[in-house]
């Protein structure tokens, strides 16, 4: 089942294109990794899926509705979590905050709520962290956190916005096998520059640069990569990987 489906969607700011002519449809259990060079409007994208801003051309359908209308099956994990890590704020708490049904500034939530909140956390493998405050936590352990927050609300769709551009290696290989595990359960879009890990995750990846350019995998695996850019020591550098597929688009 379609979920998601833009046609020739442009967007820009002020006298500058952003986004042109963008088509592409994203089914129910997909992993979409979006990739390309900063600036190149990975972000962007995102926020027009979520109804944050508005195309001047083009179209965009979530769920066959407007963006505002879906926005209570999209899940939505941004790369800045503007959460005051001076607060004493526990755990729960904070995925409390996911709950798009109740604005609660006392957290006086229900049995009902808080028992979501927990299976949340389960989800992501920080049950066990419910009580902690959030500033006693590592960076991939909040990230997790920030993950089960997202999923409180139980949505059919999880957008990631950078989920480990501030965690170490060992903690990224942890965040995307907890999405791989979700993925069988709901559809993931995750925009990230850890592109050679993504192609052990991603069932598609769509490589933005004002265009698209759409890979499904294991065409964009790593086997198929080394061989197509002639890489001997089977290294695969980020940089790389973007001017090849740069190189793929301007080809197409």
């Amino acid at each position: 089942m379609t979920q998601i489906k833009i046609q020739n969607l442009s967007f820009g700011y002020a006298n500058s294109n952003v986004l042109e002519n963008i088509s592409f449809e994203i089914k129910n259990r997909d992993f979409i990794a979006i990739i390309g060079p900063n600036g190149g409007g990975k972000t962007t994208l995102l926020k027009l899926i979520l109804g944050l801003i508005s195309p001047y051309s083009g179209s965009i359908d979530v769920f066959g509705m407007t963006p505002s209308q879906a926005s209570q099956k999209l899940g939505y994990v941004p790369q800045d979590i503007n959460i005051n890590l001076g607060f004493p704020i526990r755990v729960i708490e904070v995925v409390l905050m996911g709950l798009l049904d109740k604005k609660n500034i006392f957290f006086d939530y229900s049995k009902k709520e808080t028992q979501k909140a927990l299976e949340a956390l389960k989800k992501v493998g920080m049950e066990d962290f419910a009580n902690r405050k959030i500033n006693t936590l590592s960076g991939g352990q909040r990230q997790k956190v920030f993950i089960a927050r997202a999923l409180c609300a139980n949505p059919q769709v999880l957008i990631l916005d950078e989920p480990t551009s501030s965690i170490d290696a060992h903690g990224e290989q942890e965040v995307y096998e907890i999405l791989k595990e979700l993925n069988k359960e709901i559809t993931i879009v995750v925009v990230s520059h850890g592109i050679s890990l993504l192609l052990d995750f991603a069932k598609k990846i769509f490589f933005i640069n004002r265009t698209l350019l759409l890979h499904d995998t294991p065409s964009m695996s790593k086997a198929h990569l080394v061989k197509s850019m002639g890489i001997k020591d089977n290294h695969l550098c980020e940089v790389d990987i973007l001017n090849y597929l740069s190189k793929a688009r301007k080809n197409v």
